[in-house]
Order: C-alpha cells, then sequence, then structure tokens
C-alpha cells in the first residue's frame, strides 16, 4: 500500500508543502480516502507491536491516531488554501483515512 501511494503521488514529501505544477491526485487509493499514506502507516503502526509482542509498543502506538488526526486537520487547512481543486476533491473523496469511518 505504502509504494502504491508513492507510485501514484510523486508529490509526496515530509513537509506540508505545495510544489511547483501540482495538481490533486485523485485516483487510486487517493479516490477511495484523500490521505491514503497515512492509512498505510497507521496499518504499520498498529501491526508491529502486536507482531513483535509488545505491550509497551502498543500502548505508545495509541497515541498515534491522534497525531495524525492534528496534523491532517492542518494540512487540509493549508491545501485548501494553497492548492487548486483540493475543495472539490475533499467534497469528492469524503473520507480522510479509513473507508465509511472517518
Amino acid at each position: 500500500m505504502y509504494a502504491e501511494v508513492l507510485r501514484e503521488n510523486t508529490f509526496l514529501s515530509r513537509t506540508i508543502e505545495v510544489q511547483k505544477n501540482q495538481t490533486v491526485v485523485d485516483t487510486g487509493l487517493y479516490g477511495i480516502v484523500r490521505h491514503p499514506m497515512y492509512t498505510s502507516t497507521l496499518f504499520l503502526f498498529m501491526t508491529m507491536p502486536l507482531i513483535l509482542g509488545s505491550v509497551f509498543g502498543f500502548i505508545i502506538f495509541l497515541a498515534y491516531p491522534f497525531i495524525i488526526a492534528k496534523r491532517i486537520k492542518g494540512e487540509e487547512a493549508f491545501l485548501e488554501q494553497e492548492l487548486n481543486d483540493y475543495r472539490e476533491y475533499k467534497q469528492k473523496v469524503k473520507y480522510r483515512l479509513i473507508p465509511f469511518v472517518w
């Protein structure tokens, strides 16, 4: 899933920014949820403590969804202002992270 997101969106960046000539990607996984990269990291970080049998790791994981939710809200506010057609994209793709949930 992570590799597919990298293939679909060549504008990905660790920082929240809009690059020159950037457009909204709304195909593939981006047609299902608005932030499939965060979805893939959520599954990755959720399964790691289970696979390793680490209760401590699972406790740390419990903070991750809240951190990601805050970042998504800030990122979307920025993209609405800086990226053409992002508001229309939000209307087209309703879910941010998990289909039919949020």
